[in-house]
């Protein structure tokens, strides 16, 4: 019988020597980290690069364990674990994480963002404050807010204009706001954790899906959703956090070496995605891939112009939206 992911992941965490941060002394405290990918990934490099500036910070304090390959779950289920206390920390969409924190969508809503510096002004300002605040309501403590890139559609054919998404199923998050976006499209949205999607698009459970180029990539999606339409309708905005109960356990001190060590993080990770998206996607094109350009983007932004004014009244009101677009 082949052993199972808690089966699995009680084995990566009893093997420290592995796990650990080499320079981080084993009498730290015990920090379990949650990661969906391999070490060649921004998603756990971030994680070897924090524990690396703590060993220098905050000698002997904190022993990261940083769990990879999504052995602790997806998104949704690593959450659990962070509320639960099983998991003391990692990164997420705001996508996953919007079932408990419903005011958090506004950053996914489609066509909302110009740029990587369009969403980074925002986050740093009053939105971003507010945002933390209704996290933390829900024991989930920010530390700083990262940018995974735009999300593209993905899919077995050039499906470039929105009458093409009419009649497939697709792979959502499990959020309303993703749901609504593609439901409003004519597709038939179908929530699967991620680290489930290939076999799902392989089997033809879902005829495509949406995602960051390096996510693409990361779960060798490209081998079964050949095609990357490049609408970049949604930047993936996620963050970098920590359980409440474990925060707030922790001294003034090692807070404040913590919330350091994730601000330098924060830098290194936007800096991580940007390269490995163009590493991705020639990884991508070497292997099949193929990137193609949407047709009439005024079309598809019609289509999530509609999801600004349904969820408005969700979101503080269509001003409230519209500032951010314009800010």
């Amino acid at each position: 019988m082949s052993p199972s992911r808690r089966e699995i992941a009680a084995g990566l965490l009893a093997a420290p020597a592995i796990l650990s941060a080499r320079s981080v002394q084993a009498a730290g405290r015990p920090v379990t980290v949650a990661s969906l990918f391999g070490e060649d990934k921004p998603e756990t490099k971030i994680w070897r690069r924090i524990a690396e500036t703590l060993a220098r910070t905050a000698p002997g304090r904190f022993d990261l364990r940083i769990v990879g390959n999504a052995a602790l779950g997806g998104e949704k289920e690593v959450a659990e674990g962070v509320r639960l206390g099983s998991v003391q920390a990692s990164l997420s969409t705001v996508s996953a994480l919007s079932g408990w924190v419903p005011d958090s969508q506004i950053l996914d809503l489609p066509f909302l963002f110009k740029d990587r510096g369009h969403l980074r002004r925002v986050l740093a300002g009053p939105l971003g404050a507010e945002l933390r605040g209704k996290f933390e309501a829900q024991n989930f403590v920010v530390l700083g807010f990262i940018n995974y890139g735009a999300r593209h559609l993905l899919a077995k054919e050039a499906i470039t204009t929105p009458e093409g998404v009419k009649g497939k199923r697709i792979r959502v998050i499990q959020s309303p706001l993703h749901t609504e976006l593609w439901s409003g499209l004519g597709a038939y949205p179908t929530p699967i954790p991620i680290p489930e999607t290939y076999n799902a698009l392989k089997t033809g459970v879902v005829d495509c899906m949406d995602l960051t180029k390096s996510a693409y990539v990361g779960f060798k999606l490209h081998e079964v959703v050949p095609y990357l339409v490049e609408t970049g309708h949604i930047w993936a905005s996620g963050v970098i956090y920590v359980a409440a109960p474990f925060w707030k356990s922790l001294s003034a001190d090692d807070r404040a070496a913590l919330a350091t060590a994730a601000a330098e993080g924060v830098g290194y990770f936007d800096d991580l995605i940007v390269a490995d998206e163009d590493a991705s996607m020639a990884r991508a094109k070497a292997e099949g891939g193929k990137v193609v350009q949407p047709e009439d983007r005024s079309a598809w932004e019609a289509g999530a112009r509609k999801v600004w004014a349904s969820f408005a009244p969700k979101l503080g009101g269509i001003e409230k939206i519209e500032a951010a677009a314009s800010a």
